[in-house]
Formats: C-alpha cells, sequence, structure tokens
C-alpha cells in the first residue's frame, strides 16, 4: 500500500512538473509563439506594371519583384563584435588616492574621503563589460567594395564582417563616419560586387512606394513595402550636438537589423539609408525612418574625398517647432507663409554676411521649399563650406532673393582635415611623454596633457598632467600615434592612461562628434 502511494505521489508530481513547464513555455517564454503571432498578421499583396499609372486603390498597386530583384544583391549583412573591456583597474589597498574630482564622492564631501569609501566597498576587482556582438545592415554603393551603413551599428565594433546574400563573408573597415548624420563607410576587399544606383530623394513624392531592404532580427534578406507617409521629419534621435535629422518616414516593416539598409524607389533606385523606428516596444509599430539618399551622397563622397565631413553652415537660429497662429499675430507676421522664421542671426556666419535678418522668413533654398526646420537643415546638409546658395525670403511683406555664400563652424570656407581638426578640438596643449618620465611610471610612452584648454578635453573629468596610454584599447605612445587613431575612429571612445604618481588606469569616455 506505501508503495502503491508512493508511485502515486511521483506520477502526480511528474504530470504536475511537465504541465508547469509547457504552460510556462506557451505563456511565459515563448518567442516562436510570438513569431507565430507576427506570422499570422494580415498581408497585402499587389500587382506591378511600369505602365500601370492608377494607384488610387490598393487593388491595382504593384508587383515589386522587378525592384527587389535589382536592389536586393548590394544589401549586405553587417555582423559586430566588440571585445569585452575592462573598465577599472587595480584593486591595490596600498595605492594612493585619485587625484582631487575624479570621483563624485569626492567632489561632494570635498576632502577626499569619497574616493576611499566609494573604493573601499564597491572597487572589488576589475568590473568587465562582456564581449558584445551585434548586427545589421548596410549597402553596397561601389564594385570595389565601399559600402554605407548607420554609423551606430558600427560605432566602437573591434570587429566587423560583411555577408553577402550569396552567403560569401568579407573582412570589413571602416573608412570614415559621421556620427551627426549617423552614416559611416566601410570597405572590405574585392572588385566585382553588386551595387545599387542612386536615386533622388528630393523627387520623393507622399504616397509613393517604396521598398525597405535588411538584415532584421538576424533573419536573411527580407524585403518590406510601404509608403513615403512623411518627409523631412526630426525625431530627436540622434543625441549629438548638431545632428542632422531630416528623414523619409515609411510605413515599411524595420526591425532591429534593419538599420543601415536600403530604402528603394519601385525602380530599385537607393533614395534612403534605413535608420530609426518610433516603438513603444523596440520592434516595429507603424513607422520608419531614412536618411534621404541626397545627404547619404554628400556625406560619402565628403569621407572619400576629404576624409572628413565638410559642414556648410548658414549661420540663423530658428524655432525648434512652427510657429502657433497667436506667436504669428505676436510677431507681426502677416498672411499665409509658410517658412522658417529667423529669431537670431549670430555674427561671424554666412547669413549675417550675406544680410540676413531677424524676423526674416526663408521659404526656399534654391529651388528647394522650406517650411520647417527640418526642412531647412536637410537643404543645408546639402551642401559644403564655400557653396553659393539663393536664399528666397519674406521681408516685412516682400519677397526677396539673397545670395548666401556658405561658410564651416568657425566662419572661413577652409577644407576641414580630419586628424588636423580632431586634435584641435580636443583642445589643450598635447606633448609625447618624455622617456624619464615614462620609465618612471613604467609605460612604454604616451602623450602627457599639460593643458585642458577649452575644447573637447573640458568635458570630461581629466586634470592636467594626465598621460594619454591608449585610446579604445590602441596604445598611444606618441603624438604621431594619437594622430593616426583619430583618423580611425569617431562617435563614442574611450581614452585611458595614469597619473604620474598615482596607481591605477584611469578612463575617461568622449564623444568625439560633440562640439563638431
Amino acid at each position: 500500500m506505501k508503495m502503491k502511494n508512493f508511485i502515486t505521489v511521483v506520477l502526480v508530481s511528474i504530470i504536475v512538473t511537465l504541465a508547469t513547464i509547457v504552460v510556462y513555455q506557451h505563456y511565459v517564454f515563448s518567442p516562436v509563439a510570438i513569431l507565430n503571432a507576427e506570422q499570422r498578421l494580415p498581408t497585402n499583396y499587389a500587382s506591378f506594371s511600369e505602365n500601370v499609372t492608377d494607384h488610387s486603390s490598393v487593388n491595382a498597386c504593384c508587383d515589386f519583384s522587378d525592384a527587389a530583384t535589382a536592389a536586393t544583391p548590394a544589401v549586405v549583412h553587417i555582423k559586430t563584435k566588440t571585445k569585452a573591456k575592462q573598465v577599472t583597474q587595480n584593486n591595490n589597498k596600498q595605492q594612493r588616492k585619485m587625484p582631487q574630482g575624479q570621483s563624485p564622492f569626492g567632489d561632494f564631501f570635498g576632502f577626499g574621503f569619497g574616493d576611499d569609501l566609494f573604493d573601499h566597498f564597491f572597487n572589488n576587482g576589475p568590473q568587465i563589460i562582456p564581449e558584445q556582438r551585434a548586427s545589421g545592415s548596410g549597402v553596397l554603393i561601389t564594385s570595389d567594395g565601399y559600402i554605407v551603413t548607420n554609423n551606430h551599428v558600427v560605432d566602437g565594433a573591434d570587429e566587423i564582417t560583411v555577408t553577402l546574400t550569396n552567403k560569401k563573408t568579407y573582412k570589413a573597415k571602416v573608412v570614415g563616419a559621421d556620427a551627426k548624420t549617423d552614416l559611416a563607410v566601410l570597405k572590405i576587399e574585392g572588385d566585382t560586387f553588386p551595387y545599387i544606383i542612386y536615386g533622388n530623394s528630393d523627387n520623393t513624392k507622399l504616397g509613393q512606394w517604396v521598398l525597405a531592404i535588411g538584415y532584421p532580427l538576424n533573419l536573411d534578406v527580407t524585403v518590406t513595402a510601404g509608403i513615403i507617409s512623411a518627409k523631412s521629419r526630426s525625431i530627436g534621435i540622434n543625441p549629438n550636438e548638431g545632428a542632422v535629422e531630416s528623414f523619409l518616414q515609411t510605413d515599411a516593416a524595420v526591425n532591429p537589423g534593419n538599420s543601415g539598409g536600403a530604402l528603394v524607389n519601385t525602380h530599385g533606385e537607393l533614395i534612403g539609408i534605413n535608420t530609426a523606428i518610433a516603438s513603444p516596444t523596440g520592434s516595429y509599430a507603424g513607422y520608419s525612418y531614412a536618411i534621404p539618399v541626397n545627404i547619404v551622397k554628400k556625406i560619402v563622397n565628403d569621407i572619400l574625398k576629404f576624409g572628413a565631413v565638410q559642414r556648410a553652415y548658414l549661420g540663423v537660429q530658428y524655432p525648434r517647432e512652427d510657429l502657433s497662429d497667436d506667436q504669428k499675430k505676436q510677431l507681426n507676421i502677416k498672411g499665409d507663409v509658410d517658412g522658417v522664421y529667423v529669431m537670431e542671426v549670430p555674427d561671424g556666419g554666412a547669413a549675417k554676411a550675406a544680410g540676413i535678418k531677424k524676423g526674416d522668413i526663408i521659404i526656399k533654398v534654391d529651388d528647394t521649399k522650406v517650411t520647417s526646420g527640418a526642412d531647412l537643415q536637410g537643404a543645408i546638409a546639402g551642401y559644403k563650406p564655400g557653396d553659393k546658395i539663393t536664399l528666397t525670403i519674406i521681408r516685412e511683406g516682400k519677397q526677396l532673393s539673397i545670395p548666401v555664400t556658405l561658410k564651416n563652424k568657425v566662419g572661413t570656407v577652409d577644407v576641414v582635415k580630419k586628424s588636423a581638426d580632431l586634435l584641435e578640438r580636443l583642445g589643450g596643449t598635447l606633448a609625447t611623454v618624455d622617456d624619464k618620465t615614462a620609465k618612471q611610471n613604467n609605460i612604454d610612452g604616451g602623450v602627457v596633457v599639460k593643458k585642458i584648454g577649452t575644447g573637447l578635453l573640458q568635458k570630461t573629468r581629466m586634470q592636467e598632467g594626465f598621460i594619454i596610454t591608449s585610446i579604445n584599447d590602441v596604445d598611444v605612445k606618441n603624438i604621431d600615434d594619437l594622430k593616426k587613431i583619430l583618423q580611425t575612429i569617431s562617435g563614442n571612445i574611450r581614452i585611458q592612461g595614469i597619473y604620474p604618481g598615482y596607481d591605477g588606469v584611469y578612463g575617461y569616455p568622449l564623444n568625439l562628434s560633440d562640439d563638431e
């Protein structure tokens, strides 16, 4: 009897356990169920002919196979690996206190107590950021292997591989990047790659059919269709100061992994680089955003020709949002005028030199109409310093055409070289560390920060006397090393080094795109 009861209890336990597992997998953790739910969503198909002129109904729409066939081979799968990083070092109880100001606790208490207290309780050895792997998409733009993608796809990566639709994989290197527009140019070795043809994003129209091509959710190449639902959208997703956002908004389905992929028209021409989605969940929820190809072309050409983006500045300040009717009345703006209201015209800029005044309303850049700040920003992004444009403005009810020669940020038309520009923007006085100091501190070399100045270094908590020994784990032994590294990196970096006479290695995060 006892054995029978025991067997019954065991069987009941097994059944309950199995039932629990099934319920958990089905209701709590079931990516398959979620995937199936997504697959059951209704899908619209359509027929296509290049001669079709009636697109007024869904049923009269299109077969996009020709465009997909033309563009898909040029869209690549990008995979990145970022090595594990040690972010704090040296838990030696004998080490000397960090220079004042390095710890927020030390700053708060004002007498160094916070540093020792923080180290005692929290610094239990090196803190490691584990290896990270990610994937995105990119677009081949030349037969010899140049690829455009988003900067955020490759930013900070130690290894980048590119896989084509034929399953061949290549090692890629970053040629250049621009965090302000979130674009990067990669290179793979070869000379017979399929590549995509540029279209003209200025010619896109609301309601126009488009295809998004990429590698979402680590899947193989995927094509989705939608329409242009808005132009010149600014959604505030780029955190960099002076970021350029003038997106094409579409309802083509885009998910994580699509970043850097192609947005093409029904002729298979590239009209944008898919970049972002608007979603409360992190997955597609109805809208996606692409960088217009006319901006892409300009940034890519600058990177390949100059090694750095030649960014033009008009030199005006304008409202972030459209003026309301009440605001227009307060500003004495008469009539139904759509344009960009000029709030201020700083000295030294292109607009000031051309005679633009506070209160002017800009309605055109050359032949391109502008009705918002994003419109204006997108239009100017296609030019470089020294280019001449014509602004059409409304001033006191009259329409005027004013020629403007665009300038760079410092008020000249000079070409900006990347390494020299970045070294200058770091600010302060830098020098190769002398052999005696290097030997005393047991380092192979480095760059000593003699003076912080007013550049990017001022944005860190670095103090004068700091010796830079590496950037992103790449050794820096002298000024030439520093220049070479600055030519190959962009966006967020980490500067590491020592303070002579103090134990430990200190790190400072810095965004090279700040203050561009």
